[in-house]
């Protein structure tokens, strides 16, 4: 029986016919039921199984592989490298030859030192790093320690593999320009996929490139300069660098609090200048409003003037009085002046009335 993909797990988006006649969009994709996929132990190691050479062997073929064997017998696909510094990219290509077909045992072969460091290099984990690290991979269900560098159709035959998994990319090593070129022209390889931008070269590549970086580092962890191969006056030049590198943070602090400083200050004016402004103009508006020339000193001065001028002014005389030439008006005298000046004389009783005195008339009132 095929396993579902999460594909087929995820219930899509389905539509129905809406009171409209109109295609809807209908319920929301599901989500993954929650199980337990993981393994609890890592994968066993192939020395460590019982035998089963006296049951016979035979190939499966490719299409057969696709199709789907029976639960009792999985297709076997072998998978080998170095995994050095095990990475997201090995484990995508174990992934990828454990999903080549339905029902599959993934067995991967790891090298041993004395063959790694014979035709590749020098390694930076050991063969029993690499064997332990490949064994805890979730796609793996056996691990070949020794493995051979170059298949041997023996080798094929002692652990019934059907097909060998490796990226397409031809291999050269040991003398040939392709170490998988046999297993091609026999059928039974099957191609996988490299990951992009991620190696163990690319990995130790950063590493070297920032050597002095991490030396620096770990001796600030405690190891000594032996444990890291480190001489005695490269390990007085880290520990230099070290203390040059802590003043140049603390100078790097303190322009960053100078600058946080002055940008508070900066803000703190600009703020006070505002409000500076915003306090003029309302200083000059008041000013203005009190003194200027439409302003409230100007209308009470003229409201004074018109109330003083109102007092000093004599009374009219009332319209029904004769009207007759008038005399001259006394001369007015403000009121504090009247204290010290003598009272006037009483004037005469006609010239009071303000009629003119004849001598004729006095002389009839003598008569």
């Amino acid at each position: 029986m095929e396993p579902h993909s999460p594909e087929q797990l995820i219930s899509r988006k389905r539509r129905r016919e809406g009171s409209n006649g109109e295609a809807e969009e209908g319920e929301r994709p599901g989500k993954v039921p929650r199980v337990t996929v993981g393994l609890r132990d890592p994968a066993p190691f192939a020395d460590q199984l019982v035998s089963n050479e006296a049951t016979p062997y035979q190939r499966v073929s490719m299409e057969e592989a696709r199709r789907g064997t029976p639960l009792d017998r999985p297709v076997r696909v072998y998978a080998d490298g170095i995994f050095d510094v095990f990475h997201s990219g090995h484990a995508r290509a174990l992934m990828q030859a454990k999903c080549l077909f339905p029902n599959t045992h993934l067995i991967v072969g790891v090298c041993s030192d004395e063959l790694t460091h014979k035709f590749k290099g020098f390694t930076v984990m050991n063969e029993d790093e690499r064997y332990d690290a490949v064994s805890h991979c979730r796609y793996v269900d056996e691990v070949v320690r020794n493995a051979p560098w170059t298949l041997t159709p023996e080798f094929l035959a002692k652990h019934r593999i059907d097909f060998v998994a490796h990226d397409d990319i031809p291999y050269s090593s040991a003398g040939s320009d392709d170490v998988y070129k046999h297993i091609k022209e026999a059928g039974m390889f099957a191609p996988t996929q490299r990951t992009e931008g991620i190696s163990t070269s690319d990995i130790i590549t950063r590493i070297v490139r920032d050597y002095d970086v991490y030396v620096r580092r770990n001796l600030q962890r405690g190891y000594t300069a032996k444990e890291l191969n480190v001489s005695f006056i490269n390990e007085k030049k880290y520990h230099l660098q070290e203390r040059v590198d802590k003043v140049k943070r603390k100078v790097r602090d303190v322009e960053e609090r100078s600058k946080e400083f002055v940008q508070k200050v900066e803000e703190k004016s600009i703020d006070l200048i505002q409000k500076w402004e915003e306090k003029s103009r309302e200083f000059i508006g008041n000013f203005l409003q009190m003194f200027g020339p439409e302003g409230a000193l100007k209308h009470m001065l003229k409201e004074g003037k018109g109330r003083m001028l109102q007092a000093i002014s004599p009374r009219q005389s009332p319209n029904s009085s004769p009207t007759r030439e008038r005399s001259p008006s006394p001369t007015f005298r403000l009121p504090f002046f009247t204290r010290t000046s003598p009272p006037p004389s009483p004037p005469h009783h006609s010239a009071a009335r303000g009629y003119p005195i004849s001598e004729d008339e006095d002389d009839e009132d003598d008569d």
